[in-house]
């Protein structure tokens, strides 16, 4: 039996049916359209789904679209406004931190959180906060490389 939701999405509101055994991850990409969520291991370990959701990185893979009912989301999708990239997506570009770029949405979305939270970050703390992401192209250093960027960024702009 399908449930109706209310989702905020990117500053959207939503009103969707869904079936309340369907991943949000799932829901973001084949309901909403909205693909730059990626879906790797859909067991939490790998991060590329890593999405806001009222404002905490959470794995979208390990929930329900029902559990966001009443809730606000950020996607990639929805970091840049205006047709700006976000500081941290820019310095993701700046600072080639990507290879193949699958997980690079949720290394993103990780490094605007901590960003939020702490924005003058350590190395160790960057490191630390993106380890629930994986990048099998082991583009870490540029990662790295480019939240300590966007971090100078942030404060300068």
């Amino acid at each position: 039996m399908k449930q109706t939701i209310r989702v905020t999405i990117n500053g959207r509101l939503y009103e969707e049916e869904v079936e309340p055994r369907i991943l949000l991850a799932h829901f973001l990409r084949e309901t909403i359209g909205l693909t730059g969520t990626h879906v790797g291991c859909v067991i939490g370990e790998c991060g590329a789904c890593s999405i806001l959701l009222d404002g905490k990185v959470v794995k979208s893979c390990l929930h329900f679209a029902v559990q966001a009912d009443g809730r606000e989301i950020t996607t990639i999708e929805g970091l840049a406004k205006d047709g700006e990239l976000n500081p941290v997506q820019e310095a993701f570009v700046k600072n080639y931190a990507f290879q193949c770029g699958y997980c690079t949405p949720g290394m993103v979305m990780t490094s605007h959180a901590l960003l939020q939270k702490n924005p003058n970050p350590t190395e160790d703390e960057i490191r630390k906060a993106l380890a629930g992401n994986l990048c099998m192209c082991t583009g870490y250093v540029q990662i790295v490389d480019a939240v300590k960027d966007a971090a100078k960024g942030m404060k300068n702009g």
